[in-house]
């Protein structure tokens, strides 16, 4: 499994920091300079993929994201699992790494890109209204939809596998730039294990269980 540092998606962002601060310090001084600067440091601090110990047992979701447990939800979802299920909403701020990494081990059967609005990513609602994507995951013994929802400063939701594509547990498969929100649906046969007001780590932290 690639695991950069800092992903791909940041340099283009870091090297146009520096670059001004250099231009900067050059044509105007050096303490304009720093304003740019410190935006770079930002951008690599923001695009950073910590290293994670994912769990060596399959049958254990792990957080999609890096964030706060905002609420469980029981809901009707329509778009892949066609049933009622429980819904995880985790909300990542500025300062979280921003990856988003896959729950479960399996095969991405259902992929959909939907534009929207780019509201505060902790209000109720977001889900429906604001920009987001999802992939439905078939483990085998369990199927899970993971949204990743943009936010009022997240302007593009990036991923890098598509319809068909296997995944391995915790894997990296996206990212959204600079503040939004994940939600994972899960099926009746996963027993949830966090609860509202949890920090959580992508890939790392046991959100849910598959129930034997």
């Amino acid at each position: 499994m690639n695991k950069p540092l800092i992903v791909q998606d940041g340099y283009v962002f870091i090297l146009g920091a520096v670059i001004l601060a250099v231009l900067a310090k050059l044509f105007v001084n050096v303490y304009i300079a720093v304003i740019p600067a410190l935006f770079a440091l930002y951008f690599v601090y923001f695009f950073r993929n910590p290293h994670r110990t994912i769990p060596k047992d399959e049958s254990l979701l792990v957080a999609p994201a890096d964030g706060k447990v905002m609420g469980i939800e029981t809901v009707y979802e329509d778009t892949y699992l066609n049933q009622e299920c429980k819904k995880i909403i985790i909300f990542l701020s500025i300062f979280d790494a921003h990856v988003n990494r896959a729950p479960l081990a399996g095969t991405i059967k259902f992929q959909q890109y939907t534009c929207g609005r780019f509201r505060p990513a902790y209000k109720d609602g977001v889900g429906f209204e604001n920009e987001r994507y999802s992939i439905g995951i078939d483990h085998g013994d369990t199927h899970i939809l993971v949204t990743t929802i943009a936010g009022v400063l997240a302007r593009r939701i990036v991923s890098w596998v598509t319809l068909g594509d296997d995944l391995l547990h915790g894997q990296l498969y996206g990212m959204v730039k600079f503040g939004s929100c994940a939600e994972v649906y899960v099926q009746d046969n996963v027993e949830i294990t966090v609860q509202k007001g949890d920090r959580v780590r992508g890939g790392e932290t046991i959100i849910g269980r598959i129930k034997k």
